[in-house]
């Protein structure tokens, strides 16, 4: 097999070529530990008291910021369904002229 300088340089710091160029043994990987045993599941209610304690971290929004946030997206879903619909409208009219209705 044919290697340049850089491919030896390269094998040789990846153990797959000795110092003198010759192929490496190959080392055989170390036997894996066993794996740990199955966690036992927890039950409906054990999950059910886990939510409640995860909900109640949680930073909800005042009643006014959910308000606010609700205003500025349905504005926000007018204005582009507006300018969506203008283009749509500008771009079939503009086909309509370059076919000659």
């Amino acid at each position: 097999m044919a290697m340049n300088r850089q491919q030896k340089r390269m094998m040789q710091k990846q153990g797959q070529l000795g110092a003198d160029g010759a192929p490496a043994a190959r080392k055989r990987p170390a036997p894996q530990a066993p794996r740990p045993g199955k966690e036992e599941r927890t039950g409906p209610v054990q999950f059910l008291r886990e939510v409640r304690g995860e909900l109640r971290k949680v930073a909800w929004p005042s009643r006014p910021e959910v308000i606010n946030y609700s205003i500025v997206v349905l504005i926000t879903v007018v204005i582009l369904t507006a300018y969506i619909a203008t283009l749509d409208f500008a771009f079939g009219e503009a086909v309509f002229k370059l076919f000659e209705r």
